[in-house]
């Protein structure tokens, strides 16, 4: 097996990479693989895009949604990294023995790990709207690829979500309630809230297409 502290997304192959997941280890973690379903996502949305032939009043707008995916996708990779670094932290603290030390560890991991999720989060939900564009403006032929890609965007919101909401309710370990948590972390936890209605988005711009991409699909 390849050693874990050498595995990332973006020098790994799949095989390694997904090999080093597979262990419980927890650093890469489920926010990684989040990061690497938002890379998915952006790939797909990048291909997609570059089968499309825009009428001529969409082509400055194509370039631009083309572009955004191709940046995404290597950012998606680097954040995919940056959470499983932020996972090991995570599970490093709770590790260490009960005491303040414990503590201070538990909350700034927690904290630090919230933020990654919420990063990853947010690039996500930016990305909702240009693979609605295509699911609207895009090559038909591939509307079964946007409805993928449209999968793999709802399992990096997911991710996200659950992490930060997890990593929050994490803080309560140390005594704090969870109107302390809000109200200390009133960004990270209006995150949540944001990628929960990015899910509802989702699904709605994916059950729009889905008798195009599935038509043999009766009830």
């Amino acid at each position: 097996m390849a050693d874990s502290e050498a595995v990332t997304t973006q020098r790994s192959t799949v095989e390694d990479w997904t090999r080093a997941l597979a262990e419980s280890i927890g650093s890469p973690g489920g926010g990684a693989g989040a990061g690497l379903m938002l890379a998915v996502a952006a790939s797909l949305t990048s291909m997609v895009a570059g089968y499309t032939e825009p009428e001529e009043h969409q082509r400055g707008e194509l370039a631009d949604v083309h572009a955004r995916a191709r940046a995404l996708r290597k950012e998606a990779l680097r954040l995919a990294d940056d959470d499983a670094s932020a996972s090991k932290a995570f599970g490093a603290a709770f590790r260490l023995e009960p005491g303040p030390e414990r503590e201070d560890a538990i909350h700034r991991a927690s904290v630090d790990a919230a933020k990654a999720s919420a990063v990853l989060g947010e690039r996500a939900i930016d990305a909702i709207g240009d693979l609605g564009w295509l699911a609207s403006n895009g090559n038909p032929a591939l509307i079964a690829d946007v409805v993928v890609a449209f999968g793999a965007l709802r399992a990096a919101v997911t991710g996200a979500r659950t992490n930060v909401s997890f990593d929050l309710a994490a803080l309560t370990s140390a005594g704090a309630t969870l109107d302390r948590v809000r109200e200390e972390h009133p960004g990270l936890w209006t995150t949540v809230e944001h990628l929960s209605a990015a899910l509802d988005r989702i699904d709605e711009l994916t059950a729009e297409i889905d008798h195009r991409a599935a038509p043999t699909d009766v009830y």
